[in-house]
């Protein structure tokens, strides 16, 4: 009996004290700054090196670099790069998830930490006081767990009558456990708030808070299923479609890839480096975070290596006290740790990623390497085959001007030279640009297309160009007529002609005026061209005569024709030169003479004399003079020949069929 009254003693002693605690929480809930007496400090915890925000900063570095993930995304064009890609996907989340693990860890201790008073006013009594309690009530509720186990181990063999007496106390105590875990909640509570809220830092509920709430909005921390990787990263089917699209890349790329893929390459190259100097800047944050508590695991080693030497020699007393400290040392041991091995994983994780990152580096510098060395080869066998097609145009030169005398064909075969050495130029540079012969005979056929449409009546004037510059064509010199207007042609272009205007059919000369004409002009039926060959100069001229019906037809025949002979005695080779320019041009027709013809016919009022001779255009006013001349002296020789008629009608000048006319 001496021990139960022993018991109930202590337990009203106990009682008495849990009721000046009771008092000393309402006062604090009703008044908010009450104090209390001074107490015994809470259990020493480890130390955060960290403060909230650093830890915070941290975080937001670590989502920073892993957005690196999307530039990686943008650069891999290749097979291999999207191997690579997949690796630090991998590798950046589980990162980012181990940043998250630290967080939560030492979100305790930071609180612990950042859960000190203000620095002045009557808000740091308050906040002391609720630390103080806080100590309390979790005394408190250790002592009544602790009694409550007692009382519930010595119901298993107390007698009957200490049995009831005991689980009175249980329930008794179960009561008080219970109040006090309450009052413990509300006090961690206002502790909680006051710590966020206050001015020197965030406490544990708002760093927790801001972490689990970066953790909810980061899908990529989240546990490793099936939705999740294909939402953190590239699906499968996406993977392959972009391995298929990078595997299309040509065997034998032109110029053109090949320049484009070497700077695409160096803009690779340069952000890999970025990439590379962004690792390196979170390794270091980690190992500058990771020491602290590296070195507080060291000096809480020591610590435990120490107290299990003087275990050998201690007395019961000492056992006991440093079983105590002991397990305070695993508790610390347990809370760095928690923290330590997050900072280490993301070390072999960001070594592993940097070493990804650098054989990418030197992978890429490889291939660089390899397509500038092959950009180089064709463009210096591209200026090769250049210079050689420029030599050969040069010699095709020289060879024109030495074997060719004729004017008009050393023309015709410099201009085909033009066309030939542009054409093959053209083809040459692009075969050389180009990626493949399907890309050309594409690109070519649009081009057609496009400029067949556009420019169809340019097109169809260079065609025109080519006949105007045939055998029978025009060239600078030759006098032409399209339709009503006649004129010599002074220059002759790809696409057009130009003619001097000539009056009276050319026989007053340039009227000052030019007239150009499209080439197409030779695929038009009804517009007509009229040119004379080259070297000619001459057009046929009538007089006709209207004779009496007495007169001596074949002496006055005889007579005119000897006339006009004598009228063109002064052009007589002009006019023979010009005919045997004729009989060369056209071999295969046979030329009639140009000499002077008198033809006649009957009409109502007598018989017509037709007089028609040849005369050259440069001199036509005067030939036609010296022939009116010399018909007229004819007509007054005896004896005289007598016209039909009393007027000047019956003598007239007639424009000839060839285009020529008189005056």
């Amino acid at each position: 009996m001496s021990d139960i009254s022993k018991l109930r003693g202590a337990l009203r002693g106990e009682r008495s004290w849990r009721a000046q605690v009771r008092k000393l929480y309402g006062a604090l809930l009703i008044c908010a700054g009450a104090t209390v007496a001074a107490a015994a400090p809470p259990a020493p915890t480890a130390s955060a090196p960290l403060t909230a925000p650093q830890v915070l900063q941290f975080l937001d570095q670590t989502i920073d670099w892993y957005h690196g993930l999307a530039e990686q995304q943008q650069i891999a064009t290749t097979p291999s790069d999207l191997a690579i890609l997949y690796d630090n996907r991998q590798a950046a989340t589980q990162v980012v998830r181990l940043a998250f693990d630290f967080a939560r860890a030492i979100a305790a201790s930071v609180a612990a930490d950042s859960a000190q008073p203000p620095p002045q006013g009557t808000a740091a009594t308050e906040f002391q006081s609720l630390v103080q309690l806080q100590a309390r009530l979790d005394k408190q509720v250790t002592d009544t767990q602790a009694e409550l186990d007692a009382d519930k181990q010595k119901l298993a063999s107390a007698s009957a009558t200490q049995r009831q007496e005991l689980q009175s106390q249980v329930s008794e105590l179960q009561g008080e456990l219970d109040l006090a875990g309450a009052r413990r909640d509300a006090v961690n509570s206002m502790l909680d708030f006051v710590s966020g809220s206050s001015t020197s830092g965030l406490g544990a509920s708002g760093l927790r808070a801001q972490v689990e709430a970066l953790a909810r909005s980061w899908p990529a921390i989240a546990p490793s299923t099936p939705a999740s990787g294909a939402a953190a990263g590239t699906t499968p089917a996406s993977t392959a479609a972009a391995a298929a699209a990078a595997a299309k890349k040509p065997e034998e790329p032109g110029i053109w890839d090949l320049a484009a893929g070497v700077f695409a390459l160096t803009s690779k190259i340069r952000s890999i480096d970025s990439l590379i100097k962004q690792t390196d800047a979170l390794e270091d944050e980690v190992k500058k975070i990771r020491t602290p508590y590296v070195s507080q695991l060291r000096t809480l080693s020591g610590r435990g290596d120490a107290l299990g030497k003087q275990a050998d020699t201690a007395n019961s007393p000492t056992l006991t006290d440093e079983r105590a400290q002991l397990d305070e040392l695993a508790a610390q041991f347990k809370q760095v740790s928690a923290a330590v091995i997050p900072l280490s994983k993301q070390a072999v994780l960001l070594d592993l990623y940097q070493r990804s990152l650098a054989n990418w580096k030197d992978s890429v510098r490889t291939q660089y390497r390899s397509d500038l060395k092959s950009l180089g080869l064709r463009a210096g066998f591209l200026t090769f085959v250049l210079v050689v097609l420029i030599a050969a145009a040069e010699l095709w030169r020289r060879a024109v001007y030495r074997y060719v005398s004729d004017p008009r064909r050393r023309y015709q075969f410099l201009l085909l030279r033009r066309f030939v050495i542009w054409f093959v130029g053209a083809v040459i540079v692009a075969f050389a640009f180009a990626s493949s012969l399907g890309s050309i005979v594409t690109f070519a056929g649009l081009i057609t297309a496009g400029v067949a449409v556009a420019m169809q009546g340019v097109l169809v004037a260079i065609v025109g160009y080519f006949f105007l510059i045939g055998k029978f064509g025009i060239r600078v010199g030759d006098r032409v007529q399209i339709g009503g207007v006649t004129g010599e042609v002074i220059d002759v272009g790809l696409v057009r002609f130009h003619l001097m205007e000539l009056g009276a059919g050319g026989a007053d000369g340039p009227t000052g005026r030019v007239v150009a004409f499209s080439n197409s002009i030779v695929f038009q039926v009804a517009a007509g061209l009229f040119k004379q060959i080259h070297g000619t100069n001459f057009a046929w001229h009538e007089i006709t005569l209207t004779l009496s019906t007495q007169t001596d037809f074949a002496g006055i025949r005889k007579r005119l024709l000897a006339a006009v002979g004598t009228a063109l005695a002064g052009y007589k080779e002009e006019i023979e030169r010009q005919t045997l320019e004729i009989a060369r041009t056209v071999i295969s027709t046979p030329v009639v003479s140009m000499q002077p013809k008198v033809q006649l016919r009957f009409v109502a009022a007598g018989v017509e004399a037709v007089i028609r001779y040849p005369v050259d255009l440069r001199n036509a006013a005067d030939i036609d003079e010296q022939v009116a001349h010399e018909v007229l002296k004819s007509l007054e020789q005896d004896p005289k020949v007598k016209l039909a008629g009393d007027t000047g009608a019956a003598i007239r000048l007639t424009t000839d069929p060839a285009g020529g006319a008189g005056t």
